[in-house]
């Protein structure tokens, strides 16, 4: 298994579930080392530690020196906007937004900004207006940082697509991660040069999500968890592409060397990848890995280019 190479570019380590407290309830012990662990051992290269807030993105940059394998992203999430007006000055909490960046890319750990966008499936966290306002705010920090976006996009295509152009100068690529969207939603981002489509289990739950899957091109594309949320369950349409598994246990009984059941974890990530091939009936599964690989680094990781990426798909044929 671990021949594969990934990245994973969605990992939400700074939530209670990897401290083993879910619903306010301590279940078991803090255990990122494990789920790291299974994720090396899976073929997980690197991963990116997902910033939603000021805080949360402290947070991950600091889970991120943990281990050379981790990086990190910084920004505020589209639902968590109103903590710029909140906190009594947004051009102040901007900066601190700025610094923590700029500490992030000096340490060689904040690989995006990230992550913004918009999100009107929840306008009960934040309204529309708000979030539009900040993720424009948010392409100040890509600019001034020369960084890519880690992007998130929920049933506002046209909004986010009209910020986008409007921005499209001032970043230099970016993901749409987690993404779930319409075929259309799909190829207006395909329409932005440089701008990915992140995958993960939410994006593979039906058979229309499937459909729209196949539509996007390998080179456009990049895997992800998105975890502890997102895992592919057994009622999703995708789970028939499923070959990689690994024992579970309920939280309740938790044991370091098991999923929590139910809580979905960066080794998963293997899961994604064959969904992926299978929906669109690729063969080669390594050559597709080596794809999103190169992909992941030509945007978060654009100085490993030559030596990793390039030197994994030397000799290899495009896929379709």
């Amino acid at each position: 298994m671990a021949t594969i190479r990934m990245i994973d570019i969605a990992v939400n380590f700074t939530d209670g579930m990897f401290k083993g407290v879910y619903n306010g309830k301590q279940c078991h012990v803090a255990d990122i080392p494990s789920v790291l662990s299974r994720a090396w051992s899976a073929g997980v290269d690197r991963i990116i530690v997902t910033g939603g807030s000021l805080e949360e993105s402290r947070e991950a940059l600091a889970i991120a020196e943990t281990d050379g394998r981790l990086f990190c992203t910084v920004g505020v999430h589209p639902t968590r906007c109103k903590e710029f007006e909140e906190s009594g000055d947004p051009e102040k909490h901007f900066q601190a937004l700025l610094s923590l960046a700029k500490e992030g890319v000096e340490k060689g750990k904040v690989v995006a900004v990230g992550e913004c966008g918009l999100d009107y499936d929840r306008l009960h966290f934040c309204p529309s207006e708000i979030q539009k306002k900040y993720f424009e705010k948010q392409f100040e920090l890509a600019d001034a940082m020369k960084l890519p976006m880690f992007l998130h996009m929920r049933a506002a295509a046209k909004d986010f697509c009209d910020i986008l152009s409007r921005n499209k100068e001032r970043f230099s690529a970016g993901v749409a991660h987690s993404f779930t969207g319409s075929a259309e939603d799909r190829d207006k981002l395909l329409s932005f040069n440089d701008l990915f489509i992140g995958v993960n289990g939410c994006s593979l739950k039906t058979a229309e999500n499937l459909e729209v899957v196949r539509g996007i091109p390998v080179e456009r594309m990049m895997i992800e968890t998105d975890s502890p949320y997102c895992e592919i369950k057994n009622t999703h349409a995708g789970i028939n592409f499923v070959k990689s598994v690994w024992p579970s246990k309920k939280k309740e009984k938790y044991d370091q060397d098991c999923i929590v059941k139910g809580r979905n974890e960066p080794c998963l990530v293997r899961q994604v990848l064959g969904v992926v091939a299978g929906c669109k009936g690729i063969a080669d599964i390594n050559q597709l890995s080596k794809t999103l690989y190169h992909n992941t680094c030509r945007v978060f990781f654009p100085h490993d280019l030559d030596s990793v990426a390039d030197a994994l798909l030397a000799g290899s044929h495009e896929i379709q």
